[in-house]
């Protein structure tokens, strides 16, 4: 069985309170990932033993009402989903916020949102309206038209595009910022675009 690990970022654990300091408070870099990014590993290792250990009995007493299979396969997408996005999360973090170091993913944002301008804007509108536990991400449509959305997803999964590939993605649960901007949602959105490190996401894109 795969044991799935803590991705290392791209700055260290103390690079980061410094580097991060505009978008979350220094006690914030490290609670967001080494408790609750891990906890999300550490709870899909331990859902993924359960469903192999568990095996044919598990799986013959599985059924709509409830089961415990059903119930693990909920939590491993939840599990999952939120340990892929926080890699990103941190991916996309830690840089000047200036966009011309993505060159080639500038000209498809112009060609698919008009603008910069309203590619932000439609960006910080999709983070507003996220629930207090979601996420604003910046996805190609790579199954469909091949244009770039941003996805409003509600808790890890709800509100993702089957094949799209993810960008950028801004966490929204509220842990990721009352501890530095409280309710102010709105600033913590920006100082998240300010301090995007647009080299490294245009790596991705050209992947």
């Amino acid at each position: 069985m795969t044991e799935y690990i803590l991705k290392a970022r791209p700055y260290t654990n103390e690079e980061a309170k410094k580097l991060l300091a505009s978008v979350m408070s220094p006690e914030t870099t490290d609670w967001h990932y080494n408790t609750h990014q891990k906890g999300y590993i550490t709870k899909r290792n331990e859902i993924e033993k359960k469903l192999k250990d568990g095996g044919k009995a598990l799986r013959e007493a599985a059924n709509a009402n409830f089961s415990e299979f059903g119930e693990l396969k909920r939590r491993e997408t939840f599990n999952a989903n939120g340990a892929l996005l926080h890699e990103l999360f941190w991916e996309n973090l830690g840089g000047d916020g200036n966009i011309e170091k993505a060159t080639e993913l500038k000209k498809k944002i112009i060609e698919d949102f008009g603008s910069i301008e309203d590619w932000k804007s439609d960006f910080r509108a999709t983070a507003l309206s996220a629930k207090n536990s979601g996420w604003a991400v910046l996805a190609i449509d790579k199954l469909s038209d091949g244009k770039l959305r941003n996805l409003l997803v509600d808790e890890h999964g709800h509100g993702a595009i089957w094949g799209a590939q993810p960008l950028i993605a801004c966490d929204v649960f509220e842990h990721a910022y009352y501890h530095k901007d409280g309710p102010k949602r709105a600033a913590y959105i920006d100082n998240f675009i300010s301090n995007l490190h647009w080299g490294r996401i245009e790596e991705r894109y050209k992947k």
